[in-house]
């Protein structure tokens, strides 16, 4: 029993903070709202399609990294992911989290799960980690990848037992995808266990679109139709309604500015699949670099699938344009369900927030409820 209370306390307080992180991210288009950093370059596993690991690298020292975050933190990014790598490789990983916890970022942890046993899990939870993301991108093992649910069962029920962070399990599809059907029975194993489920298409080595076949068409289009709730980004990703039909995507992409790649070296990348740009050491990146970057339009944006920046991108899309946003959404999910009825707490957010004049009233009274602070005069 008190275990169970101390897990749903600790829910509460990551919805709070995650509404922080909207309201800053409606009140300010200056700051990061998400931070991808490389604790580690090295991984424990090989699988085929990756291109965001070695061998042979050893962790970034400790000071390096509190030095990040906090770089990070002065900046204002509201979520801080670790990811590698493998970052529960870095023997200072609980460190880090605390560290990303103390400067008052959402900490998440992107891992392939084959480390995590009960004494890890605990540690995590400690530490003050508040999500965890695994990709089982198969059933069985085989030569592209060896994230199977075969492997990893034995994790996710640790997880469901110990975990007082909230977890995701992705599944996938694409190129090297032996069976589409896998990414169902990942998802219902996922959901079994009260984790939140999404699915991933798999992009080229520079990020880049690979549509789906009619069979991995057919299961993307049934995981559509699962039922989640109506912010889900399983239905808010409207861009990836094109990049399953191998289309372009019309949208502005805010890499660079709303969204940052730290690599192992301290280097500010747009993404993983675009190293080098704009490659500025991260201890030097000023405001006037994340409004620069964001606003630059990137030749690389229509048939991009890298779901992370997409998803930063339409935060910024309700911030500018609401009403449009908001219906979308709403379309969308109708489109899947046509008996769908909007919540009533959505309703009441639309009529506070979708008038001028009360959105001001409105977000003025969330700003000071939650004594949220501006960042853009950080340098």
């Amino acid at each position: 029993m008190v275990a169970r209370i101390r897990r749903a306390s600790k829910k509460v307080g990551r919805k709070v903070r995650e509404v922080k992180m909207f309201v800053r991210a409606m009140q300010s288009a200056s700051h990061p709202i998400l931070a991808q950093i490389v604790p580690i370059r090295r991984c424990n596993l090989d699988c085929a399609y990756c291109n965001e690991y070695d061998k042979v690298s050893d962790p970034v020292p400790l000071d390096t990294m509190l030095a990040r975050i906090d770089r990070l933190a002065e900046l204002g990014t509201s979520i801080i992911t670790l990811s590698g790598g493998e970052p529960t490789l870095h023997p200072d990983l609980d460190a880090i989290i605390r560290r990303i916890r103390d400067r008052g970022a959402i900490a998440t942890v992107i891992t392939n799960g084959y480390l995590l046993v009960p004494d890890r899990i605990r540690r995590l939870n400690r530490a003050g980690l508040d999500y965890l993301q695994i990709s089982i991108d198969n059933v069985l093992p085989d030569e592209t990848s060896k994230k199977s649910l075969k492997v990893l069962d034995r994790k996710l029920e640790w997880l469901a037992r110990y975990a007082e962070f909230g977890v995701t399990i992705n599944s996938v599809l694409g190129a090297g995808v032996r069976n589409p059907e896998d990414a169902l029975t990942v998802a219902g194993r996922a959901r079994s266990f009260g984790f939140t489920s999404t699915v991933g298409i798999l992009h080229d080595h520079e990020g880049q679109l690979k549509p789906l076949s009619n069979e991995q068409k057919a299961v993307y289009d049934r995981f559509r139709k699962k039922k989640g709730s109506l912010f889900s980004f399983a239905h808010f990703d409207s861009f990836q309604e094109n990049i399953a039909q191998g289309l372009a995507h019309d949208w502005h992409c805010r890499a660079g500015g709303r969204f940052l790649y730290v690599c192992e070296d301290g280097l500010v990348h747009y993404c993983s699949q675009q190293r080098g740009l704009p490659g500025i050491p991260l201890d030097e990146y000023t405001v006037d670099d994340l409004k620069r970057e964001a606003a630059r339009t990137k030749g690389c944006a229509p048939f991009c699938t890298i779901s992370c920046v997409q998803q930063t991108a339409m935060l910024d899309e309700f911030r500018e344009r609401p009403r449009e946003t908001l219906a979308g959404i709403i379309d969308r999910r109708r489109a899947l369900d046509p008996a769908y009825r909007t919540p009533w707490a959505v309703n009441a957010l639309s009529w506070m927030f979708l008038h001028p004049r009360r959105r001001a009233v409105a977000g003025k009274a969330i700003v000071g409820l939650f004594r949220i602070k501006p960042h853009d005069r950080r340098t």
